[in-house]
Protein backbone atom coordinates (compact mmCIF):
# COMPACT_ATOMS: atom_id res chain seq x y z
CA UNK A 1 0.00 0.00 0.00
CA UNK A 2 1.27 3.61 -0.93
CA UNK A 3 1.83 6.33 1.76
CA UNK A 4 -0.55 7.98 0.02
CA UNK A 5 -3.08 5.52 -0.10
CA UNK A 6 -2.62 4.64 3.60
CA UNK A 7 -3.25 8.36 4.37
CA UNK A 8 -6.53 8.38 2.84
CA UNK A 9 -7.49 4.89 4.53
CA UNK A 10 -6.35 5.98 8.00
CA UNK A 11 -8.23 8.12 10.72
CA UNK A 12 -7.66 11.23 12.39
CA UNK A 13 -6.69 11.89 15.53
CA UNK A 14 -10.96 12.26 16.20
CA UNK A 15 -11.46 9.23 14.67
CA UNK A 16 -12.88 11.17 11.67
CA UNK A 17 -12.19 9.18 7.90
CA UNK A 18 -10.11 11.33 5.66
CA UNK A 19 -11.98 10.52 2.90
CA UNK A 20 -15.03 11.65 4.64
CA UNK A 21 -13.08 15.01 6.09
CA UNK A 22 -11.96 15.89 2.44
CA UNK A 23 -15.33 15.64 1.07
CA UNK A 24 -16.78 17.85 3.98
CA UNK A 25 -13.71 20.98 3.93
CA UNK A 26 -14.86 20.97 -0.11
CA UNK A 27 -18.70 21.21 0.37
CA UNK A 28 -17.78 23.74 3.11
CA UNK A 29 -15.62 25.46 1.18
CA UNK A 30 -12.88 24.77 3.32
CA UNK A 31 -14.11 26.92 5.86
CA UNK A 32 -13.92 24.87 9.20
CA UNK A 33 -10.52 26.04 10.38
CA UNK A 34 -9.80 23.29 13.20
CA UNK A 35 -10.50 19.82 10.69
CA UNK A 36 -8.66 22.08 8.00
CA UNK A 37 -5.96 21.87 10.10
CA UNK A 38 -5.99 18.19 10.77
CA UNK A 39 -6.64 17.47 7.59
CA UNK A 40 -3.20 19.61 5.67
CA UNK A 41 -1.36 18.29 8.21
CA UNK A 42 -2.21 14.19 7.31
CA UNK A 43 -3.40 14.09 3.59
CA UNK A 44 -1.50 12.84 0.86
CA UNK A 45 -2.56 15.91 -1.51
CA UNK A 46 -3.70 15.34 -5.10
CA UNK A 47 -2.47 17.60 -7.37
CA UNK A 48 -3.42 18.01 -11.24
CA UNK A 49 -0.70 19.59 -13.13
CA UNK A 50 -0.76 20.59 -16.80
CA UNK A 51 1.91 21.45 -19.17
CA UNK A 52 1.58 21.75 -23.00
CA UNK A 53 5.29 21.60 -23.97
CA UNK A 54 6.01 19.17 -26.66
CA UNK A 55 10.00 19.56 -25.77
CA UNK A 56 11.90 18.83 -23.00
CA UNK A 57 13.03 22.69 -21.66
CA UNK A 58 13.80 23.84 -18.77
CA UNK A 59 10.05 24.43 -17.55
CA UNK A 60 9.26 20.42 -18.68
CA UNK A 61 12.63 19.88 -16.58
CA UNK A 62 11.21 21.35 -13.60
CA UNK A 63 7.47 19.86 -13.71
CA UNK A 64 9.00 16.77 -13.85
CA UNK A 65 11.18 17.16 -10.73
CA UNK A 66 8.66 18.97 -8.55
CA UNK A 67 5.92 15.77 -9.91
CA UNK A 68 8.45 13.11 -9.02
CA UNK A 69 9.83 14.75 -5.62
CA UNK A 70 6.01 15.41 -4.79
CA UNK A 71 5.30 11.32 -5.01
CA UNK A 72 8.27 10.57 -3.00
CA UNK A 73 6.87 12.82 -0.44
CA UNK A 74 3.96 10.81 -0.68
CA UNK A 75 1.41 12.75 -2.57
CA UNK A 76 -0.44 12.25 -5.75
CA UNK A 77 0.30 13.88 -8.53
CA UNK A 78 -0.57 13.62 -11.84
CA UNK A 79 0.92 15.29 -15.00
CA UNK A 80 -1.50 16.14 -18.17
CA UNK A 81 1.09 16.67 -20.94
CA UNK A 82 1.21 16.05 -24.80
CA UNK A 83 1.11 13.05 -26.28
CA UNK A 84 4.29 11.47 -26.88
CA UNK A 85 6.33 14.54 -25.49
CA UNK A 86 9.48 14.29 -24.09
CA UNK A 87 7.91 14.90 -20.65
CA UNK A 88 5.34 12.40 -20.72
CA UNK A 89 7.66 9.82 -21.54
CA UNK A 90 10.46 10.97 -18.63
CA UNK A 91 7.61 10.59 -16.16
CA UNK A 92 5.66 7.22 -17.26
CA UNK A 93 9.49 6.00 -17.21
CA UNK A 94 9.79 6.75 -13.30
CA UNK A 95 6.88 5.73 -12.76
CA UNK A 96 4.62 8.86 -12.37
CA UNK A 97 1.51 9.02 -13.10
CA UNK A 98 0.98 10.90 -16.23
CA UNK A 99 -2.48 11.83 -18.95
CA UNK A 100 -2.35 12.61 -22.33
CA UNK A 101 -4.14 15.90 -23.34
CA UNK A 102 -3.43 17.11 -26.81
CA UNK A 103 -3.35 20.72 -26.30
CA UNK A 104 -2.91 22.78 -29.41
CA UNK A 105 -3.66 26.44 -28.50
CA UNK A 106 -5.02 28.73 -25.69
CA UNK A 107 -8.34 28.00 -25.15
CA UNK A 108 -8.74 24.73 -27.06
CA UNK A 109 -11.92 23.50 -26.10
CA UNK A 110 -11.31 19.83 -26.85
CA UNK A 111 -8.65 19.75 -24.59
CA UNK A 112 -10.33 21.53 -22.09
CA UNK A 113 -13.16 19.01 -21.93
CA UNK A 114 -10.33 16.32 -21.57
CA UNK A 115 -8.90 18.10 -18.71
CA UNK A 116 -12.67 18.51 -17.50
CA UNK A 117 -12.81 14.78 -17.38
CA UNK A 118 -10.11 14.01 -15.45
CA UNK A 119 -10.89 16.55 -13.27
CA UNK A 120 -14.10 15.08 -12.52
CA UNK A 121 -12.79 11.61 -12.42
CA UNK A 122 -9.82 11.99 -10.11
CA UNK A 123 -11.13 15.24 -7.79
CA UNK A 124 -7.76 17.00 -7.76
CA UNK A 125 -7.22 18.88 -4.32
CA UNK A 126 -5.81 21.60 -6.66
CA UNK A 127 -4.76 22.09 -9.91
CA UNK A 128 -1.27 23.49 -11.19
CA UNK A 129 -0.83 24.73 -14.47
CA UNK A 130 2.92 25.40 -16.01
CA UNK A 131 2.77 27.20 -18.85
CA UNK A 132 0.75 30.00 -20.60
CA UNK A 133 -1.18 27.18 -23.06
CA UNK A 134 -1.71 25.26 -19.83
CA UNK A 135 -2.74 28.28 -18.01
CA UNK A 136 -5.62 29.42 -20.60
CA UNK A 137 -7.15 25.66 -20.45
CA UNK A 138 -6.85 24.74 -17.15
CA UNK A 139 -8.97 27.54 -16.81
CA UNK A 140 -11.63 26.77 -19.37
CA UNK A 141 -11.45 23.10 -18.15
CA UNK A 142 -12.21 24.48 -14.43
CA UNK A 143 -15.70 26.77 -15.53
CA UNK A 144 -18.47 26.07 -12.74
CA UNK A 145 -15.74 24.30 -10.45
CA UNK A 146 -14.72 27.14 -8.27
CA UNK A 147 -13.61 24.89 -5.58
CA UNK A 148 -10.48 23.69 -7.28
CA UNK A 149 -7.84 26.28 -6.63
CA UNK A 150 -5.81 27.10 -9.88
CA UNK A 151 -2.25 27.36 -9.19
CA UNK A 152 -0.17 28.86 -12.29
CA UNK A 153 3.61 29.08 -12.42
CA UNK A 154 5.50 31.86 -14.73
CA UNK A 155 8.64 31.19 -16.01
CA UNK A 156 9.14 34.16 -18.32
CA UNK A 157 9.77 38.19 -17.82
CA UNK A 158 7.56 39.36 -20.59
CA UNK A 159 4.36 41.64 -18.89
CA UNK A 160 1.70 39.09 -19.08
CA UNK A 161 -1.59 40.43 -20.71
CA UNK A 162 -5.10 39.64 -20.45
CA UNK A 163 -7.76 40.16 -17.40
CA UNK A 164 -9.14 37.32 -17.63
CA UNK A 165 -6.18 34.87 -17.59
CA UNK A 166 -4.71 36.72 -14.88
CA UNK A 167 -7.39 37.49 -13.00
CA UNK A 168 -9.05 36.65 -9.53
CA UNK A 169 -9.84 33.02 -10.40
CA UNK A 170 -6.23 32.03 -10.14
CA UNK A 171 -5.53 31.65 -6.59
CA UNK A 172 -1.78 31.84 -6.50
CA UNK A 173 0.91 32.66 -8.96
CA UNK A 174 4.17 31.10 -8.47
CA UNK A 175 6.87 33.30 -9.99
CA UNK A 176 10.38 31.36 -10.26
CA UNK A 177 12.38 34.73 -9.82
CA UNK A 178 11.75 38.26 -8.83
CA UNK A 179 12.52 39.48 -12.24
CA UNK A 180 8.83 37.62 -12.69
CA UNK A 181 7.05 38.71 -9.82
CA UNK A 182 8.04 42.14 -11.10
CA UNK A 183 7.58 42.05 -14.90
CA UNK A 184 3.79 40.31 -13.50
CA UNK A 185 3.46 43.52 -11.04
CA UNK A 186 4.01 46.01 -14.31
CA UNK A 187 1.39 43.56 -16.04
CA UNK A 188 -1.23 44.31 -13.29
CA UNK A 189 -1.09 41.57 -11.08
CA UNK A 190 -1.30 42.54 -7.39
CA UNK A 191 2.25 41.40 -5.98
CA UNK A 192 0.52 39.99 -2.96
CA UNK A 193 -1.34 37.15 -5.18
CA UNK A 194 2.11 36.21 -6.25
CA UNK A 195 4.69 33.75 -4.38
CA UNK A 196 8.36 33.65 -5.96
CA UNK A 197 9.96 29.61 -5.44
CA UNK A 198 12.90 29.55 -7.79
CA UNK A 199 13.48 26.62 -9.59
CA UNK A 200 16.15 24.10 -8.32
CA UNK A 201 18.18 21.50 -10.11
CA UNK A 202 19.53 18.17 -8.39
CA UNK A 203 22.86 17.83 -7.02
CA UNK A 204 25.22 16.98 -9.50
CA UNK A 205 26.00 12.78 -9.59
CA UNK A 206 28.84 12.72 -12.49
CA UNK A 207 31.56 10.72 -11.84
CA UNK A 208 33.55 11.88 -15.00
CA UNK A 209 33.48 14.64 -16.73
CA UNK A 210 33.09 14.38 -20.60
CA UNK A 211 36.66 14.42 -22.37
CA UNK A 212 35.76 16.84 -25.24
CA UNK A 213 39.40 17.46 -25.80
CA UNK A 214 39.84 13.38 -26.60
CA UNK A 215 36.80 12.77 -28.44
CA UNK A 216 37.51 15.81 -31.06
CA UNK A 217 41.18 15.78 -30.88
CA UNK A 218 41.65 19.32 -29.19
CA UNK A 219 44.79 19.72 -27.10
CA UNK A 220 45.16 20.97 -23.48
CA UNK A 221 45.86 24.20 -24.31
CA UNK A 222 42.49 24.48 -25.61
CA UNK A 223 39.94 26.47 -23.29
CA UNK A 224 36.39 24.91 -23.59
CA UNK A 225 33.42 27.35 -23.79
CA UNK A 226 30.26 25.97 -24.02
CA UNK A 227 26.08 27.12 -24.75
CA UNK A 228 23.34 24.86 -22.99
CA UNK A 229 19.92 24.39 -24.38
CA UNK A 230 17.38 25.07 -27.02
CA UNK A 231 19.19 26.79 -29.72
CA UNK A 232 17.33 29.45 -30.41
CA UNK A 233 17.04 33.28 -30.68
CA UNK A 234 15.93 34.13 -27.68
CA UNK A 235 18.66 31.90 -26.04
CA UNK A 236 20.93 34.32 -27.49
CA UNK A 237 22.26 32.23 -30.29
CA UNK A 238 21.93 34.60 -33.42
CA UNK A 239 24.44 36.79 -31.47
CA UNK A 240 26.97 34.30 -30.71
CA UNK A 241 29.21 34.80 -34.21
CA UNK A 242 29.32 38.38 -33.63
CA UNK A 243 30.26 38.06 -29.66
CA UNK A 244 33.15 35.37 -31.41
CA UNK A 245 34.55 37.94 -33.64
CA UNK A 246 35.12 40.18 -31.29
CA UNK A 247 37.46 38.49 -28.96
CA UNK A 248 40.72 39.34 -29.74
CA UNK A 249 42.45 37.05 -32.35
CA UNK A 250 45.08 35.57 -30.65
CA UNK A 251 42.41 34.58 -27.92
CA UNK A 252 39.68 33.05 -30.02
CA UNK A 253 42.50 30.85 -31.28
CA UNK A 254 42.47 29.12 -28.02
CA UNK A 255 38.98 28.52 -28.00
CA UNK A 256 36.77 25.41 -28.83
CA UNK A 257 33.34 25.99 -28.52
CA UNK A 258 30.52 23.28 -27.43
CA UNK A 259 26.94 23.47 -28.17
CA UNK A 260 25.05 21.15 -25.98
CA UNK A 261 21.44 20.99 -27.20
CA UNK A 262 19.24 21.46 -30.96
CA UNK A 263 20.44 19.31 -33.78
CA UNK A 264 23.84 17.46 -33.52
CA UNK A 265 25.35 18.60 -36.83
CA UNK A 266 28.85 17.98 -36.07
CA UNK A 267 32.33 20.45 -36.48
CA UNK A 268 30.97 23.89 -37.24
CA UNK A 269 32.63 27.56 -36.90
CA UNK A 270 30.88 30.24 -35.72
CA UNK A 271 32.34 33.53 -36.04
CA UNK A 272 36.20 32.90 -35.36
CA UNK A 273 35.26 30.05 -33.27
CA UNK A 274 35.79 26.32 -33.90
CA UNK A 275 32.66 24.74 -32.48
CA UNK A 276 31.21 21.26 -32.24
CA UNK A 277 27.24 20.71 -32.27
CA UNK A 278 26.92 17.92 -30.35
CA UNK A 279 22.94 18.60 -29.71
CA UNK A 280 21.16 16.65 -27.01
CA UNK A 281 23.14 14.14 -25.15
CA UNK A 282 22.18 11.47 -22.55
CA UNK A 283 24.39 12.70 -20.13
CA UNK A 284 24.21 16.54 -19.91
CA UNK A 285 25.71 16.71 -16.10
CA UNK A 286 28.79 14.64 -17.46
CA UNK A 287 28.90 16.91 -20.40
CA UNK A 288 28.18 20.38 -18.89
CA UNK A 289 31.18 18.68 -16.56
CA UNK A 290 34.05 18.69 -19.42
CA UNK A 291 33.40 22.59 -20.78
CA UNK A 292 35.72 25.72 -18.51
CA UNK A 293 33.58 27.97 -19.05
CA UNK A 294 29.58 28.38 -19.67
CA UNK A 295 28.04 31.14 -22.05
CA UNK A 296 24.61 31.93 -21.52
CA UNK A 297 24.14 35.17 -23.93
CA UNK A 298 20.16 35.12 -23.40
CA UNK A 299 18.46 38.32 -24.12
CA UNK A 300 15.92 37.11 -21.90
CA UNK A 301 15.56 34.77 -18.80
CA UNK A 302 13.01 34.35 -15.89
CA UNK A 303 16.00 32.77 -13.79
CA UNK A 304 18.16 30.39 -15.94
CA UNK A 305 18.41 26.80 -14.75
CA UNK A 306 21.34 26.32 -16.99
CA UNK A 307 23.32 28.69 -14.81
CA UNK A 308 22.15 26.67 -12.04
CA UNK A 309 23.94 23.51 -13.27
CA UNK A 310 27.04 25.21 -14.53
CA UNK A 311 28.11 26.64 -10.85
CA UNK A 312 27.03 23.16 -9.16
CA UNK A 313 29.71 21.41 -12.02
CA UNK A 314 32.04 24.14 -11.14
CA UNK A 315 31.85 25.58 -14.51
CA UNK A 316 31.68 29.20 -14.04
CA UNK A 317 29.25 31.16 -16.56
CA UNK A 318 29.05 34.71 -18.24
CA UNK A 319 26.06 35.77 -19.27
CA UNK A 320 24.39 39.32 -20.20
CA UNK A 321 22.40 40.68 -16.93
CA UNK A 322 18.66 40.12 -17.20
CA UNK A 323 15.95 38.79 -15.99
CA UNK A 324 16.65 36.56 -12.86
CA UNK A 325 19.86 35.96 -13.85
CA UNK A 326 21.28 38.52 -11.39
CA UNK A 327 19.24 36.66 -8.86
CA UNK A 328 21.12 33.51 -9.89
CA UNK A 329 24.86 34.21 -10.39
CA UNK A 330 27.36 37.04 -8.12
CA UNK A 331 29.15 38.81 -10.41
CA UNK A 332 32.82 38.27 -9.85
CA UNK A 333 32.10 35.78 -7.34
CA UNK A 334 30.37 33.05 -9.22
CA UNK A 335 30.40 33.91 -12.61
CA UNK A 336 30.80 37.11 -14.64
CA UNK A 337 27.75 39.24 -15.70
CA UNK A 338 27.91 41.90 -18.79
CA UNK A 339 25.34 44.31 -19.28
CA UNK A 340 22.72 43.59 -21.11
CA UNK A 341 23.03 43.47 -25.19
CA UNK A 342 26.64 44.36 -24.88
CA UNK A 343 28.31 42.14 -27.21
CA UNK A 344 31.58 43.63 -27.05
CA UNK A 345 31.65 43.59 -23.34
CA UNK A 346 30.62 39.60 -23.39
CA UNK A 347 33.59 39.30 -25.75
CA UNK A 348 35.86 41.09 -22.95
CA UNK A 349 34.57 38.48 -20.46
CA UNK A 350 35.20 35.60 -22.71
CA UNK A 351 39.11 37.24 -22.97
CA UNK A 352 39.59 37.47 -19.31
CA UNK A 353 38.24 33.87 -18.26
CA UNK A 354 40.40 32.30 -21.35
CA UNK A 355 43.76 33.84 -20.45
CA UNK A 356 43.16 33.93 -16.91
CA UNK A 357 43.37 30.49 -15.18
CA UNK A 358 43.52 31.59 -11.84
CA UNK A 359 40.27 33.68 -11.96
CA UNK A 360 38.39 30.44 -13.72
CA UNK A 361 39.10 28.55 -11.02
CA UNK A 362 38.18 30.93 -7.86
CA UNK A 363 34.90 30.83 -9.58
CA UNK A 364 34.35 28.01 -10.43
CA UNK A 365 35.46 26.45 -6.66
CA UNK A 366 32.59 29.40 -5.37
CA UNK A 367 29.90 27.82 -7.51
CA UNK A 368 28.34 24.91 -5.90
CA UNK A 369 27.98 26.79 -2.29
CA UNK A 370 25.61 29.37 -4.55
CA UNK A 371 24.07 26.40 -6.46
CA UNK A 372 23.15 24.43 -3.44
CA UNK A 373 20.50 27.49 -2.52
CA UNK A 374 18.23 26.54 -5.51
CA UNK A 375 17.97 23.02 -4.58
CA UNK A 376 15.10 20.55 -5.91
CA UNK A 377 14.26 20.44 -2.18
CA UNK A 378 13.51 24.05 -1.87
CA UNK A 379 11.54 24.40 -5.31
CA UNK A 380 9.06 21.42 -3.77
CA UNK A 381 9.18 22.59 -0.19
CA UNK A 382 8.20 26.31 -1.39
CA UNK A 383 5.45 24.61 -3.54
CA UNK A 384 4.11 23.05 -1.05
CA UNK A 385 4.49 25.97 0.77
CA UNK A 386 2.00 27.82 -1.80
CA UNK A 387 -0.40 25.22 -1.80
CA UNK A 388 -0.82 24.84 2.33
CA UNK A 389 -1.51 28.31 1.93
CA UNK A 390 -3.89 27.80 -0.24
CA UNK A 391 -5.81 25.32 0.95
CA UNK A 392 -5.83 26.66 4.80
CA UNK A 393 -8.28 29.47 3.78
CA UNK A 394 -6.44 31.83 1.42
CA UNK A 395 -9.09 33.46 -1.24
CA UNK A 396 -9.30 31.87 -4.20
CA UNK A 397 -11.78 34.41 -5.71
Amino acid sequence: MTRAVAAENSLCANGVSLVFLRQRLRRRGWRDAKQRGILLRTMALRVLHVDSGREWRGGQRQVFLLARGQREAGDEPLVAAYPDAPLIKRLRSAGAAAASVRMRADWDIVAARRLRALIRTWKPDLVHAHDARGHAIALAALVGRRHIPLVVTRRVTFVPKGRLKYGKRVARFIAISNAVRDAMRSGGVDPSRVDVVYSGVPTPTAADARDWRSERSWSADHVLLGIVGAMTSEKGIHVLADIANAVRTEVAARVRLVLLGGKATGADQIGQFEAYRAGFVYDPQAAMAGLDVLLHPSSAEGLGTALIDAMALRVPPIAFSVGGIPELVVDGETGVLVPPADNAAFARAIERLVTDSTMRESLAQAGPSRAALFSVDRMISGTRLVYDGILAGRSIG
